[in-house]
């Protein structure tokens, strides 16, 4: 399997927008852009609502087979582990290597040294295309490098390895999420993780690094515009040069988490891409495969949302009014009563102003103009309240507790939810990203 030059993950927490979601990669498609779609979902989520990966699959085929759509499209086993991986074997075809836990410890000595050693050459001054600098590089600096990602690499090609044993090598597409660390990785850095990813034949189709700034759930990028397109440049130039000193395979391209909403970045992403967009094809040798395609390796992006088709669904209850609109304050009601169990396990990726969440009886009084107006991501709007958004973002066990009568609810007011989720996903972000 081969993922195309743009994919698109799409997280869906309930299983019942794929189509509304796939309606805006048609809508792309019909301008000339042709997108993957991956449906993501992580064991976390799965644990929290009560779902199953199969119910994903089943969403995916669904949608797929009613649209029409011809194209490839994935089931991403998202953020997965040796301890849960087995789960999603059956039901997926990508899989997110969560290798997280083992960033910053020490990997074997004898192995430090001995990758060290191997990659001796560029030990000194390393120029990489596409960057404008040269990189002055330490044996210190290799070995600190090495103790720092070693191990997490290793870790990546033992589940690399385990998901290989059960469905074969050409069964799936691999995604290295290197995003849950401290400080975004240099330059130096990204090249040796690719050359230890290199080594242990991971045939890595995309790499999720670590970005400078916020990147908090469902709101926008917070930190220097800038300093992150440069990142961003650079790592492309990486992974373009990586390619050709170590083999990796052709298709291999940047993941951005958290990608949701995050909108004063997606010009700079949009600049990049068409920058470097007349990169050569190179083929990989990994696993003794050789590809061949017209994919142009660093210049495709896979962007990867997360909980925002969930928040439209919320807008799309309060603006149908009646019960749709109970149910969205009833919801924010609870969300709020008990926000700080809903908070604790993204504690690191929100920054909610408790003085600026409305009370309930302050939400009881709107209509579902005002509810929408304060939930949708419009920065422009003045009733906008981003405290209000992430609370709400993070809340989504509360509706998984009503059951069917949140489902009810969905279904009983399909299109006009159907239609928020779709425009959300094309005009917010599938637009600015990949269209002028």
């Amino acid at each position: 399997m081969v993922l195309d030059k743009f994919s698109f993950g799409i997280g869906d927490r309930f299983c019942h927008q794929g189509k509304a979601q796939l309606a805006a990669l048609i809508k792309a498609k019909e301008q000339g852009i042709d997108i993957t779609p991956v449906w993501n979902k992580s064991y976390r989520e799965h644990t929290i609502i009560g779902t199953r990966p199969a119910d994903t699959r089943i969403e995916a085929d669904n949608a797929v087979a009613a649209s029409g759509w011809g194209g490839p499209y994935f089931v991403d086993a998202d953020h997965i582990g040796l301890k849960n991986v087995d789960e999603f074997i059956e039901s997926s075809d990508f899989f997110t290597l969560d290798v997280a836990d083992f960033i910053g410890k020490p990997a074997d000595a004898v192995e430090v040294k001995a990758f060290v050693k191997k990659h001796n050459k560029y030990i000194g001054s390393l120029d990489i295309p596409g960057t404008d600098e040269s990189f002055e590089i330490s044996k210190e600096q290799a070995k600190a490098i090495a103790d720092k990602y070693l191990l997490a690499v290793r870790q990546a090609g033992k589940i690399y390895r385990h998901i290989t044993s059960a469905k074969g090598a050409d069964n799936f597409i691999t995604e290295v999420s290197m995003d849950e660390t401290d400080q975004p990785q240099t330059p130096v850095e990204m090249f040796f993780i690719l050359a230890a990813i290199a080594d242990e034949g991971i045939d890595a189709a995309t790499i999720a690094p670590k970005f400078t700034g916020r990147f908090n759930k469902g709101v926008d990028y917070v930190g220097d515009v800038n300093k992150f397109a440069r990142e961003f440049e650079q790592d492309i130039a990486v992974i373009n040069f990586a390619v050709k000193e170590f083999g990796l395979p052709s298709d291999l391209k940047l993941s951005v988490h958290s990608g949701s909403d995050k909108f004063s970045i997606y010009k700079p992403m949009r600049e990049a891409i068409r920058k470097f967009d007349a990169g050569p094809v190179r083929n990989s040798a990994i696993g003794g495969r050789i590809q061949e395609g017209n994919v142009s390796n660093g210049a495709g992006l896979h962007i990867k949302t997360a909980g925002t088709t969930w928040l439209e669904e919320l807008i799309g209850l309060a603006m149908a009014g009646g019960e749709g609109l109970d149910i969205a304050k009833e919801i924010y009601a609870k969300a709020l009563a008990r926000i700080d169990e809903l908070c604790a396990p993204y504690a690191t990726v929100i920054d909610i102003d408790r003085r600026k969440l409305p009370q309930p009886k302050e939400v009881a009084r709107w209509d579902g103009e005002r509810f929408a107006s304060a939930l949708r991501h419009n920065q422009a709007c003045k009733q906008y309240n981003s405290s209000f958004r992430q609370l709400l973002h993070v809340g989504y066990k509360v509706p998984a507790e009503m059951g069917e009568r949140y489902i009810n609810a969905l279904e009983k007011y399909e299109d006009v939810v159907a239609k928020n989720v779709t425009e959300n996903i094309y005009q917010r972000h599938i637009k600015p990203i990949f269209m002028a």
